[in-house]
């Protein structure tokens, strides 16, 4: 028998991504007997994990081997795969740092995950740790592809880049395959009519082209069709997961002003912009359905939901198992079996889209094979969309050079060049919001990026 791969998964006390993940992954013939290595700082969550992932083996009739570490290196020895799910500091206490401390200066954030001072804070606490898996992946899986799903998915995909440039990587999100299939369901059309090309950075990435298969063979451009039902009020339908509070109007506005359509949601391209969350423009986030405090509202959901879906998986015998819109599986395959795919990864630039820095990381189409991950040529973006993207990579370089050089200041000059922030406050407040957040993270974040001063406003 041939030999099965080993994927280690670093934050398998995700559990239900870690499900979608491994669920996905066992569906598939070649990979049916994997070592699936599972690491996670939780024992309990971890014990979680694996009551799952074995249970999803027993259904669906998989010799894989499901292992359990607490020891992160040990977990990653003689990896074939390593994927990458965690969130350092949780919900609490630092997403609700993150949220708070900036309501204090009247600055008001959706998801506060990406970009802004929340993303700027949460990449200053992430991407250490994501530094520390490359380290033992050079000493013991050296070979290893990292399948990185972790926010701030670009600042974290840039650093990796810029430190550890011989770990194998691609970050990975579902924005562009799940925006296709809100687009087709708005639309009423089959998705699998529906051909595209995006490109751009993770979470602002545009469709360049949006069509539908023809019955002569050729593409009808879909973008009329999405303007004009937006503009008639039919469009976007109600559609989406958290359709109450995210109606999804920001990016169909975007789409009239810009003639692209966004592959991130309406609650996270509102604060990637300066032009729908304003104090005291009430009128903008009414019209707009702007979800303020989002993510802690999504946060505390889903603890809830947790607690029945523990104890039905630990009761049942077997789980039910479906197929999600994750990459992970599909990049595994390929790789392992030389059976090509298409994905869209983040990945180093590189001159793939010549409009926007090499050392960015860029989010393209992608080919995959036993060759590995090949990023695809874009060339230049149209010079509107460019323009967007550029404000959100000044906030992403500046945040990597703080963490690349140690060097704190760069973390106010992120806040400074951050749309939203800008917009909502002046110099003397973004330096005090930065000190006031670097004071509340405390342990939470490197020692060089402490306050033991804070630096003078002015």
């Amino acid at each position: 028998m041939s030999r099965q791969p080993k994927i280690t998964f670093i934050g398998a006390g995700s559990t239900v991504f870690m499900k979608n993940i491994i669920g996905d992954v066992l569906q598939r013939p070649a990979l049916s007997g994997a070592t699936i290595a599972l690491m996670d700082i939780s024992p309990e969550r971890l014990e979680e994990s694996k009551t799952v992932a074995g249970k999803l083996a027993k259904t669906l009739d998989s010799p894989a081997k499901v292992e359990t570490y607490s020891d992160q290196k040990k977990a990653l020895e003689g990896a074939d795969f390593v994927v990458v799910a965690f969130q350092i500091g949780g919900y609490e206490p630092c997403t609700v740092t993150d949220f708070e401390v900036p309501k204090k200066y009247g600055l008001r954030q959706t998801i506060a995950d990406t970009l802004g001072v929340g993303g700027i804070m949460r990449g200053l606490r992430t991407v250490p740790h994501l530094w520390s898996i490359c380290e033992d992946m050079l000493a013991v899986c050296p070979d290893a592809i990292m399948l990185q799903y972790v926010n701030p998915m670009a600042i974290n995909t840039w650093a990796i880049a810029a430190k550890y440039p011989r770990i194998k990587q691609v970050g990975l999100c579902h924005s562009v395959q799940g925006t296709a299939h809100e687009l087709a369901r708005d639309l009423d059309i089959p998705l699998d009519e529906i051909r595209y090309r995006a490109a751009g950075i993770n979470h602002m990435a545009f469709f360049l082209k949006f069509e539908q298969r023809q019955k002569d063979g050729g593409y009808r451009d879909l973008y009329p069709d999405l303007i004009r039902g937006y503009r008639e009020g039919r469009l976007p339908r109600r559609s989406t997961q958290y359709n109450e509070r995210c109606p999804n109007k920001v990016r169909y506005e975007m789409l009239t002003r810009v003639g692209y359509f966004v592959t991130e949601s309406s609650e996270h391209f509102a604060e990637y912009t300066p032009y729908f969350i304003k104090e005291g423009r009430e009128d903008l986030i009414e019209k707009f359905g702007i979800p303020l405090d989002e993510y802690p509202k999504r946060c505390i959901e889903q603890v809830e939901k947790w607690k029945g879906q523990a104890a039905a998986y630990r009761s049942a015998e077997k789980i039910e198992v479906k197929s999600s819109k994750e990459y992970a599986s599909s990049i595994i395959n390929s790789i392992w079996t030389g059976e090509p795919s298409v994905i869209y990864g983040n990945l180093r630039n590189n001159g793939c889209i010549t409009s926007l820095p090499d050392n960015c990381a860029a989010e393209v189409p992608c080919l995959v094979d036993e060759n590995g991950i090949q990023p695809t040529y874009i060339g230049k973006l149209p010079p509107q969309l460019t323009a967007l993207i550029r404000t959100n990579i000044n906030v992403q370089e500046l945040t990597v050079a703080a963490m690349m050089t140690e060097n704190r200041e760069h973390l106010y000059h992120a806040a400074m060049m951050d749309p939203h922030t800008a917009a909502e406050l002046d110099l003397d407040q973004i330096w005090h919001l930065v000190n006031d957040l670097l004071a509340a993270h405390g342990d939470w974040i490197p020692t060089w990026a402490r306050p033991k001063n804070a630096l003078k406003a002015a």
